[in-house]
Formats: structure tokens, sequence, C-alpha cells
């Protein structure tokens, strides 16, 4: 029997990112079972101001956690709708955003960055649970104000959150968008939005 090695391991050469696209062809099905959860979300008129508070679990499957320690960055992104309930798929929302995050590790100094796109600010972990702990706690995120909003109607607030896949490195995609693996996301959770009091919005 020869001892050469196969196509495949050749064309990995020492290039962790295509070794792991190649193994996760073969992954089980039953390795997958994670996934996102938002358990708690809470709005409510602040002054002049609708805010959302927020809980995310985010947890990942062995694969993720695997590219991650394989310097594979992740970006998370939690998108934020307001809407008038009852509102048709088409009906454009009254407030939409979305919220991007990034998280790197660094296997020289063992740390797990986190990056906020949006404000390209920086935190660093010791631990990716307290890496994803953090990324998970969303407060007194400032929506839109009750002024740009009917005041007949009735209006929710909605999150969901989900590993974007497109922004993964290339090599890396083709498995991903095939993978429940790496198809990462919560479900919609809604919250409504107080009406404002009577005279003035609410202090």
């Amino acid at each position: 029997m020869s001892d050469a090695p196969s196509p495949a391991r050749r064309a990995c050469g020492n290039k962790p990112a295509v070794w792991l696209l190649l193994t996760l062809l073969w992954l089980p099905a039953a390795a997958w079972g994670a996934d996102f959860e938002i358990p708690e979300l809470e709005c409510r008129l602040a002054g002049d101001m609708y805010r959302l508070d927020a809980d995310i679990k985010y947890r990942l499957t062995e694969q993720v956690r695997e590219a991650l320690q394989n310097g594979v960055m992740l970006t998370l992104e939690v998108h934020v709708q307001v809407r008038r309930r009852g509102a048709w798929i088409w009906q454009d929302d009254a407030y939409s955003t979305r919220l991007r995050y990034s998280i790197h590790f660094h296997a020289l100094a063992a740390l797990y960055q986190v990056q906020d796109i949006h404000h390209d600010t920086r935190e660093d972990f010791v631990t990716l649970n307290a890496a994803l702990g953090h990324l998970g706690r969303i407060r007194n995120l400032p929506l839109l104000g009750p002024q740009h909003l009917d005041p007949e109607g009735a209006y929710q607030a909605r999150l969901k959150a989900s590993l974007d896949v497109d922004a993964l490195p290339l090599p890396l995609r083709p498995v991903a968008y095939l993978s429940p693996s790496w198809n990462l996301s919560s479900p919609w959770r809604a919250c409504p939005l107080p009406p404002p009091r009577a005279g003035g919005a609410a202090g």
C-alpha cells in the first residue's frame, strides 16, 4: 500500500481553512444542534425615545467553534425592526437597523476579541463564554421617537440574531451555505411599544 498523501491532503497542505472546509463535508448530522435564542426582550419609552433591552444566547456548533479556534473570524448580525402590528410583509418598516459584531480568536495572546463594527470599538475576553455573553447583552438601545409613528397605530419592535455566512472567508462559504451546522439564527422575538402618555412622552 502506498504511503503517498491523497490529492485532497496534498491540496490542503498546511492551510487550516481549506482543511476545515473539506472535513466539514463528512460531518454527521448528529453533530449539529446549536442555535441562537432571545429569551428576554423589553421595550420602553424613555423621555422622547423608545429604547430596547435584550438578552441573546449565542450557542455555537462544534464546527463553528472549531473554525473560530482555527482563526476564522465570525460576524454576528442583530436585525432590529419597528413595525405596525399586523402589517403585511411587503409594508415598510417604521424603523430598521442591523447591528454587526465580529469575534476573532488571537492564538498568540489566547484572547477572544469582540468588535462592534458600527462604532469600531473592541474588547478582549479570556474565554469564549465571556465574549458571547458580552455580545448577547444589549442595553438601552435607542430606536425612534413616538413622533415618527402614527398615534392611532399599534407598533412592536422585533429582533432576530444570526451568523452572517456571507462574511466568512471565501473558501469556507460553499460548505457553510449547505451545512445546517453553520445555519445559526434565532426566531424573531417581538415586544409591543407602549403608547405615549396623554399630554406628552413618558419620562
